[in-house]
C-alpha cells in the first residue's frame, strides 16, 4: 500500500478493508459496486484509501471507482453519522408542518441537512417523498418510520440519538 493512501487511515483501518476486498476476485471489475457498497457498510462511508484500494484490487482506474462512487446518490464519500435521520418534504408531509421538524431537528443537532455531527453520532438528510403521505409529516430514523410527528416528539427522539437521554 502506498504512502499516499495510508495518509489519514490507521493500519486497522487498512486491515478492515482488505478484509472486505478478500471476498473479491482480483481483477474482477464486474464486482465494483459490490465492493464499494460492502465497503461502505464496513465504514458508513467511502474513505478514499479504500477507493484506491478498491481500484487496485479490482484492477481499474482510479478516476473509474470514483466516478461510480459518486454517481450513484447511495454512496457517500464523506463520514457520515452513526445514526441518520431523514425527514420527508414531500407535499403531503410538508403542509402537515415538515420544514418545522427540520428546522427543529437542525437546531437540537447543530447541523444542517445533509450535515452530520461533528461527533459522528447523526447525520440529517432530507428527502423529497417516500411515499408514506398517509401518516406525514413523516421522520425516518436508521430506516424505521415515525409518523405523525411533531417538534416535541423529534426533539425527544435527537436528544436520545445523541446520547442526551430522552427526559427532555
Amino acid at each position: 500500500m502506498s504512502a499516499d493512501r495510508e495518509r489519514g487511515v490507521t493500519a486497522r483501518e487498512l486491515r478492515r478493508i482488505a478484509a472486505v476486498l478478500a471476498r473479491y476476485p482480483q481483477g474482477d471489475a464486474g464486482s465494483l459496486v459490490n465492493a464499494l457498497h460492502d465497503v461502505q457498510a464496513e465504514f458508513r462511508y467511502l474513505p478514499e484509501a479504500a477507493l484506491c484500494e478498491v481500484a487496485d484490487h479490482l484492477g481499474l482506474p482510479r478516476a473509474q471507482v470514483y466516478g461510480v462512487a459518486s454517481f450513484y446518490q447511495g454512496f457517500h464519500l464523506e463520514p457520515r453519522g452513526e445514526h441518520t435521520c431523514t425527514v420527508c418534504m414531500g407535499t403531503a408531509c410538508h403542509v402537515r408542518g415538515a420544514a418545522r421538524l427540520l428546522e427543529t431537528i437542525e437546531r437540537d443537532a447543530g447541523v444542517g441537512a445533509g450535515g452530520t455531527t461533528p461527533d459522528l453520532k447523526l447525520t440529517v438528510e432530507e428527502v423529497n417523498c417516500v411515499g408514506a403521505c398517509a401518516i406525514g409529516p413523516l421522520v425516518i430514523v436508521d430506516g424505521e418510520y415515525h409518523g405523525h410527528m411533531t417538534a416535541d416528539r423529534v426533539s425527544r427522539l435527537v436528544a436520545k440519538l445523541l446520547g442526551e437521554g430522552a427526559s427532555r
